[in-house]
């Protein structure tokens, strides 16, 4: 079942405020202020700044032409720190660590992107937590900030009002992420497809695939997941979705789970948990029909595992972002 959203209303926008800084990567820059940008279908709006106004010097020749300085960190609801080059190397300046750390104490939400997190490192921030960073960079974090639990084989990691995100495409997770946090996964799921991404993908997940995947099989498993989701209300049983591959269930277990981190029997209740979050959302379906849309059985089963992974009761979550 597809949901269209049309325009979302709030009574204000959620303020992001991206933070350019030197040696920035365009495509860290891009996806932030991108998947923010303003629309009818979006509640937020973003303003890109530096540590001052006026242009910020990039990485690999390219130059930022930014409006608002460091100012704009006491405007926003949540901040985004894009990656850069040489982050081990780089310090971040006094005036650009006290802002984050200003906000932080005002409540604000303060996120980075790939290397990124150097500079929520530099300022503090995350001192005592859980952290990820670009693989190629976490062993430098680690022992430049021994006081942090680097992980290095997540995708981002939510530490509440500090988040952290591994290389830059992961930054696309983890600002689908947030936006599921904050407007719930039928938005999330609308501005994925919008960007031709994977609306979800777990903090969770690999970086990268240990092993090397051959480009057939994994195009074949791209093509099981897409006709799956369309078939959740079915018994998608692993045999079932081996059959549609065109492998052994073993085979395609093993591929399927060195790929993406989790197993295929994971992936597909979590995608069920996704669909009757959105149908939580998004209709006035009763928890036992959406039980059954979902493919999840009953809405005691629907309730059990929504629970374990959401936290919360379906009916308190409908409540939620009914309010």
């Amino acid at each position: 079942m597809r949901t269209s959203i049309a325009q979302v209303t709030t009574t204000t926008d959620h303020r992001v405020s991206v933070l350019v800084l030197d040696g920035a990567k365009a495509l860290d820059v891009g996806i932030a202020a991108h998947v923010f940008a303003k629309r009818p279908s979006m509640p937020y709006e973003v303003r890109v700044c530096g540590e001052r106004r006026g242009a910020v010097e990039g990485w690999n020749g390219l130059a930022y032409a930014v409006s608002h300085g460091l100012e704009t960190l006491t405007w926003a609801d949540t901040i985004l720190v894009p990656g850069y080059r040489h982050p081990a190397e780089t310090s971040a300046s006094a005036a650009v660590r006290d802002a984050l750390r200003e906000a932080h104490a005002r409540g604000a939400r303060i996120a980075a992107i790939s290397t990124g997190a150097f500079t929520l490192a530099a300022a503090g921030l995350l001192d005592g937590r859980r952290a990820t960073t670009h693989w190629h960079c976490t062993h430098a974090m680690q022992e430049q900030y021994p006081e942090i639990e680097v992980d290095e084989n997540v995708l981002f990691v939510d530490a509440g009002q500090v988040l952290t995100s591994a290389g830059a495409a992961s930054g696309i997770d983890l600002c689908l992420h947030l936006i599921r946090r904050d407007h719930g996964v039928a938005l999330a799921n609308h501005v994925g497809r919008r960007l031709v991404s994977a609306p979800y993908r777990p903090g969770g997940q690999a970086q990268f695939a240990p092993h090397s995947i051959p480009e057939p099989l994994g195009e074949v498993f791209a093509n099981t997941r897409t006709w799956a989701l369309d078939h959740l209300g079915e018994d998608l049983t692993l045999a079932a979705l081996a059959r549609h591959a065109g492998v052994s269930p073993r085979t395609f277990s093993r591929q399927f789970s060195a790929d993406t981190g989790i197993t295929p029997m994971q992936w597909i209740l979590r995608a069920r948990i996704d669909r009757a979050r959105e149908l939580l959302e998004r209709t006035d379906l009763s928890v036992t029909q959406i039980a059954e849309r979902a493919g999840l059985g009953s809405d005691a089963n629907l309730r059990r595992h929504f629970g374990q992974i959401v936290g919360t009761s379906p009916t308190a979550y409908r409540r939620t972002f009914r309010d």
